[in-house]
């Protein structure tokens, strides 16, 4: 059992019961004065402390966020791996090359024709991955835009297959039976 500041100091030898009693005494006179309004309350005190805590809640709350920022910052760029490694093309090998500028350097990733059509297209595109380059789908990289644009290095806009152009003749009907 643990023992009192009191009754510690008097098993000590340091104070006596008369000095205790009257101690006691003392404290129970000036706390009847403070609720009675007589004596001043040093209130600097009170109002240091409550400052102090209202500080450390502020500063709490702020690394708190920075934490939280942490976290989801790693979420999305976990995020964005798995994405890209899900998603990706195999690496071809090949002699024919398609060029594209990274931060004002002409880039090159190998393609074969069919590869260069959809990057031209706009139905694949090309995004940064662990220091190189990687051939993604429109939709996955327009999941990964969402997350962080940085990575996208070439998304061309969709092109429609075959544009009509203006045609002269595009109000008039050919005749089904037309022969030639």
């Amino acid at each position: 059992m643990s023992l009192s500041l009191r009754d510690q100091m008097l098993k000590a030898g340091l104070v006596n019961e008369k000095q205790v009693k009257q101690a006691t005494k003392e404290q129970k006179r000036q706390q009847r004065l403070e609720k009675k309004g007589a004596v001043e309350v040093d209130e600097t005190q009170r109002q240091a402390a409550l400052k102090a805590m209202a500080e450390k809640q502020k500063r709490d709350q702020e690394l708190n966020r920075q934490q939280q920022e942490k976290v989801e910052r790693k979420a999305q760029v976990a995020q964005i791996r798995q994405l890209i490694e899900t998603s990706r093309l195999p690496k071809l090998d090949t002699e024919d090359y398609y060029n594209f500028v990274d931060h004002k350097k002409v880039k090159r990733i190998a393609v074969n024709d069919m590869v260069r059509n959809k990057l031209s297209s706009g139905s694949l595109a090309i995004v940064k991955h662990g220091g190189g380059y990687e051939i993604i789908p429109r939709e996955a990289a327009l999941k990964i835009q969402e997350r962080d644009e940085r990575r996208i290095v070439l998304l061309n806009v969709v092109s429609a297959e075959v544009e009509q152009e203006d045609d002269p003749y595009a109000a008039y009907q050919i005749p089904d039976d037309l022969m030639w």
